[in-house]
């Protein structure tokens, strides 16, 4: 088995074939999902984790604008940040490899490989997702992820990464 039929099995959360749907646009709905990835329909959280997940489920984020796509329609939805946030992580052994599998807030479990690109914003990491979306880094794990971070010394800048999976990824950077 392959590190990428691993962290293909490891996803416990299937997207709906989203792509194959081409619905009319219905407009816009009450619902967001705020800058802690806490999902609000008329400013009221949804608690209920299967909802969250089905939801989760046809989410697409099109020019920066995100919509919930069914075969019957399609509507828009706002989103404060990042749609995820990475809640949790372990590190594991695979054939001899460290790597890192990350955990989201609707229990998406993800292996930090090369088709998780990762990417700063305002001094906070971020990945984007096989699906296309993103998810933010927990501040606690982002303080976790510091203290094990190993440092690159760069002519103006030094890089705090992770390595996982033979691929490093930058998750800060210093001024020198």
């Amino acid at each position: 088995m392959s590190l990428n039929d691993l962290a293909k099995q490891l996803e416990s959360y299937r997207h709906a074939p989203t792509e194959k749907w081409d619905p009319p646009y219905c407009g816009e709905i009450p619902m967001l999902i705020d800058e802690h990835g806490q999902w609000l329909y008329q400013g009221s959280p949804i608690t209920r984790t299967a909802l969250v997940k089905l939801f989760a489920s046809v989410l697409v984020c099109e020019s920066g604008e995100y919509f919930l796509v069914t075969p019957a329609e399609k509507v828009k939805i706002a989103v404060a940040d990042a749609p995820f946030m990475i809640v949790d992580w372990k590190f594991h052994d695979y054939e001899g490899e460290t790597v890192i599998q990350v955990v989201t807030n609707i229990d998406e479990r993800y292996i930090l490989n090369e088709q998780l690109l990762s990417f700063v914003k305002d001094g906070v990491p971020y990945f984007e997702l096989p699906t296309g979306l993103t998810a933010k880094v927990h501040r606690n794990v982002f303080y976790q992820w510091v203290e094990i971070a190993q440092q690159r010394e760069l002519p103006d800048v030094t890089e705090l990464f992770l390595h996982s999976a033979g691929q490093d990824f930058v998750i800060g950077r210093l001024a020198n």
